[in-house]
């Protein structure tokens, strides 16, 4: 499967694991970002994701912060 994986700042430390951890396991993994631990905008991550699977790129997506609505929101 095709996953598109992205974070903001505060997710960043689990997407960082569940990234090699779901390439492992066989899927093919998109990293949308972010790739560093100073505050980001979440939006311009899960929109990034959103897309990916939106256009057909990824079958799913994952997207990690620290409470799960405002990435919702954006996707």
């Amino acid at each position: 499967m095709r996953i598109a994986i992205g974070a903001d700042h505060r997710g960043y430390a689990l997407k960082e694991k569940l990234r090699p951890w779901l390439a492992a396991q066989g899927h093919e993994v998109f990293d949308a970002g972010t790739a560093r631990t100073e505050s980001v905008d979440y939006p311009d991550y899960a929109a990034e994701v959103a897309r990916k699977v939106a256009s057909g790129e990824a079958d799913r997506g994952i997207l990690v912060c620290a409470t799960g609505v405002g990435m919702c929101i954006t996707a």
